[in-house]
Protein backbone atom coordinates (compact mmCIF):
# COMPACT_ATOMS: atom_id res chain seq x y z
CA UNK A 1 0.00 0.00 0.00
CA UNK A 2 1.13 3.00 -0.66
CA UNK A 3 -1.13 5.49 1.59
CA UNK A 4 2.06 7.02 3.46
CA UNK A 5 2.75 8.85 -0.06
CA UNK A 6 -0.44 10.98 0.01
CA UNK A 7 -1.14 10.84 3.76
CA UNK A 8 0.34 14.13 4.81
CA UNK A 9 2.45 17.10 2.07
CA UNK A 10 5.78 16.25 0.91
CA UNK A 11 8.77 18.86 1.92
CA UNK A 12 10.66 19.59 -0.83
CA UNK A 13 14.17 18.90 -0.45
CA UNK A 14 13.21 19.49 3.47
CA UNK A 15 11.65 22.09 5.15
CA UNK A 16 14.56 24.68 4.66
CA UNK A 17 14.12 28.44 4.03
CA UNK A 18 15.49 28.65 0.50
CA UNK A 19 18.91 28.55 1.51
CA UNK A 20 19.19 31.35 4.18
CA UNK A 21 20.09 29.91 6.93
CA UNK A 22 18.49 26.47 6.88
CA UNK A 23 19.57 24.63 3.17
CA UNK A 24 17.56 22.45 1.04
CA UNK A 25 18.42 18.67 1.09
CA UNK A 26 20.48 19.38 5.04
CA UNK A 27 20.12 17.13 8.10
CA UNK A 28 18.39 20.00 10.01
CA UNK A 29 15.72 20.90 7.21
CA UNK A 30 15.14 16.88 7.11
CA UNK A 31 14.26 17.38 11.12
CA UNK A 32 12.48 19.94 10.68
CA UNK A 33 9.90 18.71 8.05
CA UNK A 34 10.12 15.57 10.54
CA UNK A 35 8.98 17.67 14.11
CA UNK A 36 6.00 18.88 11.62
CA UNK A 37 5.33 15.56 10.54
CA UNK A 38 5.65 16.34 6.91
CA UNK A 39 7.17 13.37 4.65
CA UNK A 40 10.53 14.01 3.02
CA UNK A 41 11.68 14.63 -0.51
CA UNK A 42 15.67 14.46 -1.20
CA UNK A 43 18.05 13.54 -3.77
CA UNK A 44 20.48 11.40 -4.24
CA UNK A 45 23.61 11.07 -6.99
CA UNK A 46 26.89 8.99 -6.13
CA UNK A 47 30.15 10.11 -5.11
CA UNK A 48 33.15 9.78 -7.01
CA UNK A 49 33.52 6.72 -4.94
CA UNK A 50 30.44 5.54 -5.40
CA UNK A 51 28.70 6.47 -2.29
CA UNK A 52 25.21 7.67 -2.81
CA UNK A 53 25.17 11.62 -1.19
CA UNK A 54 22.28 13.79 -0.85
CA UNK A 55 22.68 16.85 -3.03
CA UNK A 56 20.72 18.17 -5.75
CA UNK A 57 22.48 19.78 -8.27
CA UNK A 58 25.44 18.55 -10.41
CA UNK A 59 28.03 21.04 -9.07
CA UNK A 60 28.64 22.65 -5.97
CA UNK A 61 28.62 26.26 -6.91
CA UNK A 62 25.07 27.79 -5.89
CA UNK A 63 25.00 25.74 -2.58
CA UNK A 64 28.58 26.07 -1.45
CA UNK A 65 31.44 28.10 -1.60
CA UNK A 66 33.44 25.34 -3.57
CA UNK A 67 32.93 24.49 -7.40
CA UNK A 68 33.22 21.53 -9.58
CA UNK A 69 30.87 18.71 -10.29
CA UNK A 70 30.03 16.30 -6.90
CA UNK A 71 31.36 13.35 -8.78
CA UNK A 72 34.90 14.71 -9.15
CA UNK A 73 34.88 14.25 -5.26
CA UNK A 74 34.71 11.45 -2.52
CA UNK A 75 31.87 10.94 0.15
CA UNK A 76 34.45 11.65 2.98
CA UNK A 77 35.39 15.17 0.84
CA UNK A 78 31.98 15.93 0.24
CA UNK A 79 31.02 15.25 4.18
CA UNK A 80 33.59 18.35 4.86
CA UNK A 81 31.92 20.72 2.70
CA UNK A 82 29.50 23.19 4.27
CA UNK A 83 26.62 24.59 3.12
CA UNK A 84 26.56 27.82 2.87
CA UNK A 85 28.09 29.84 6.05
CA UNK A 86 25.89 27.10 7.81
CA UNK A 87 27.95 24.47 10.01
CA UNK A 88 25.70 22.05 7.40
CA UNK A 89 27.60 19.72 5.67
CA UNK A 90 26.47 17.49 2.51
CA UNK A 91 25.36 14.55 3.77
CA UNK A 92 25.16 10.86 2.54
CA UNK A 93 22.24 8.90 2.10
CA UNK A 94 23.16 6.29 4.94
CA UNK A 95 22.92 9.10 7.85
CA UNK A 96 20.33 11.08 6.37
CA UNK A 97 18.10 7.63 6.99
CA UNK A 98 19.61 7.61 10.16
CA UNK A 99 18.51 11.21 11.26
CA UNK A 100 14.99 10.61 9.83
CA UNK A 101 14.69 6.96 11.58
CA UNK A 102 11.29 5.75 10.02
CA UNK A 103 10.00 9.20 12.01
CA UNK A 104 8.04 10.14 8.50
CA UNK A 105 7.95 8.76 4.90
CA UNK A 106 10.62 9.33 2.56
CA UNK A 107 10.61 9.72 -1.63
CA UNK A 108 14.37 10.01 -3.15
CA UNK A 109 14.79 10.80 -6.45
CA UNK A 110 17.62 9.05 -7.79
CA UNK A 111 19.57 12.22 -10.50
CA UNK A 112 20.82 10.94 -13.34
CA UNK A 113 23.58 12.95 -13.96
CA UNK A 114 25.34 10.65 -15.88
CA UNK A 115 26.79 8.12 -13.54
CA UNK A 116 26.45 4.58 -14.03
CA UNK A 117 22.82 3.67 -13.71
CA UNK A 118 23.22 0.61 -11.64
CA UNK A 119 25.98 1.98 -9.89
CA UNK A 120 23.60 4.54 -8.55
CA UNK A 121 20.74 2.45 -8.33
CA UNK A 122 22.83 -0.48 -6.15
CA UNK A 123 24.32 2.18 -3.70
CA UNK A 124 20.71 3.37 -2.80
CA UNK A 125 18.69 -0.34 -2.14
CA UNK A 126 22.18 -1.30 -0.44
CA UNK A 127 20.93 1.59 2.01
CA UNK A 128 17.52 0.45 2.07
CA UNK A 129 18.19 -2.94 2.99
CA UNK A 130 18.53 -2.14 6.79
CA UNK A 131 16.10 0.54 6.39
CA UNK A 132 13.07 0.08 7.88
CA UNK A 133 11.53 3.53 7.85
CA UNK A 134 8.18 3.85 5.10
CA UNK A 135 10.45 4.57 1.98
CA UNK A 136 10.12 5.06 -2.07
CA UNK A 137 12.46 5.70 -4.84
CA UNK A 138 11.63 7.42 -8.09
CA UNK A 139 13.44 8.98 -11.31
CA UNK A 140 13.12 10.86 -14.61
CA UNK A 141 15.56 8.43 -16.07
CA UNK A 142 13.86 5.53 -17.50
CA UNK A 143 17.78 3.87 -17.32
CA UNK A 144 17.78 4.24 -13.59
CA UNK A 145 14.23 2.99 -13.44
CA UNK A 146 14.63 -0.10 -14.42
CA UNK A 147 18.23 -0.27 -13.19
CA UNK A 148 16.61 0.17 -9.67
CA UNK A 149 14.17 -2.35 -10.55
CA UNK A 150 16.76 -5.43 -10.91
CA UNK A 151 18.06 -4.88 -7.43
CA UNK A 152 14.93 -6.13 -6.56
CA UNK A 153 14.73 -4.26 -3.30
CA UNK A 154 10.78 -3.87 -2.77
CA UNK A 155 10.84 -0.09 -2.43
CA UNK A 156 7.85 1.38 -4.47
CA UNK A 157 9.47 2.87 -7.49
CA UNK A 158 8.51 5.69 -8.95
CA UNK A 159 8.67 7.85 -12.45
CA UNK A 160 9.26 11.75 -11.94
CA UNK A 161 7.57 13.41 -15.30
CA UNK A 162 7.04 17.13 -16.95
CA UNK A 163 5.43 17.60 -19.90
CA UNK A 164 1.91 17.50 -21.79
CA UNK A 165 3.71 17.03 -25.60
CA UNK A 166 2.75 13.73 -27.77
CA UNK A 167 6.59 12.62 -27.54
CA UNK A 168 6.56 13.37 -23.87
CA UNK A 169 3.48 11.52 -22.64
CA UNK A 170 4.18 8.74 -25.15
CA UNK A 171 8.10 8.59 -23.43
CA UNK A 172 5.72 8.83 -19.98
CA UNK A 173 3.77 5.45 -20.75
CA UNK A 174 6.89 3.83 -21.72
CA UNK A 175 7.78 3.76 -18.30
CA UNK A 176 4.96 1.67 -17.16
CA UNK A 177 6.45 -1.15 -17.93
CA UNK A 178 9.12 -0.97 -15.90
CA UNK A 179 6.74 -1.96 -13.36
CA UNK A 180 6.38 1.98 -11.43
CA UNK A 181 4.10 2.39 -8.48
CA UNK A 182 3.33 5.88 -8.84
CA UNK A 183 4.43 9.17 -10.64
CA UNK A 184 5.85 12.41 -9.46
CA UNK A 185 4.39 15.17 -12.09
CA UNK A 186 5.23 18.86 -12.57
CA UNK A 187 2.39 20.50 -11.23
CA UNK A 188 2.14 23.36 -13.79
CA UNK A 189 1.57 20.43 -16.71
CA UNK A 190 -1.66 19.13 -14.93
CA UNK A 191 -4.29 17.88 -16.44
CA UNK A 192 -2.59 15.61 -19.26
CA UNK A 193 -4.17 12.12 -20.55
CA UNK A 194 -0.99 10.31 -18.82
CA UNK A 195 -1.88 11.48 -15.33
CA UNK A 196 -5.52 11.08 -16.21
CA UNK A 197 -4.77 7.52 -17.33
CA UNK A 198 -2.57 6.99 -14.30
CA UNK A 199 -4.99 7.80 -11.48
CA UNK A 200 -8.28 6.90 -13.07
CA UNK A 201 -7.31 3.68 -14.99
CA UNK A 202 -4.12 2.10 -13.40
CA UNK A 203 -5.10 3.31 -9.76
CA UNK A 204 -1.45 4.96 -9.16
CA UNK A 205 -0.84 8.12 -6.51
CA UNK A 206 0.03 10.72 -8.60
CA UNK A 207 2.11 13.41 -6.62
CA UNK A 208 3.26 16.82 -8.03
CA UNK A 209 6.20 19.14 -8.04
CA UNK A 210 6.78 21.67 -6.88
CA UNK A 211 3.93 23.17 -5.44
CA UNK A 212 4.45 27.00 -4.28
CA UNK A 213 1.24 28.99 -4.30
CA UNK A 214 -2.51 28.48 -3.53
CA UNK A 215 -3.39 28.27 -7.58
CA UNK A 216 -0.46 24.74 -7.44
CA UNK A 217 -2.73 23.29 -4.28
CA UNK A 218 -6.06 23.68 -6.17
CA UNK A 219 -4.70 22.15 -9.58
CA UNK A 220 -3.17 19.34 -7.06
CA UNK A 221 -6.58 19.08 -5.45
CA UNK A 222 -8.59 18.62 -8.84
CA UNK A 223 -6.18 16.34 -10.98
CA UNK A 224 -3.85 14.52 -8.28
CA UNK A 225 -3.22 13.10 -4.56
CA UNK A 226 -0.36 14.90 -2.92
CA UNK A 227 1.53 18.06 -3.02
CA UNK A 228 5.42 17.83 -3.00
CA UNK A 229 5.54 22.01 -1.64
CA UNK A 230 8.31 24.38 -0.63
CA UNK A 231 7.95 27.86 0.30
CA UNK A 232 5.02 27.72 2.11
CA UNK A 233 3.32 26.04 4.68
CA UNK A 234 0.44 23.93 3.53
CA UNK A 235 -0.98 23.28 6.88
CA UNK A 236 -2.73 27.10 6.89
CA UNK A 237 -4.09 26.67 3.31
Amino acid sequence: MLDFLTRRPIAHRGLHDDNVLQFENSLSAFSAAANRDFAIELDVQLSGDGTAVVFHDRTLERLTSRAGPVVERTASELRKIRLGSTNEHIPVLAETLECIDGSVPVVIEMKEYGANPAALARAVAIELESYSGQVAVMSFGHSLLSAFAETGSDAPLGLTAEGIGRHSLAEHNKALAIGISFVSYHVKALPNPFVDHVRKELGLPVITWTVRNHEDVEATRLHADQITFEGFDPDLQ
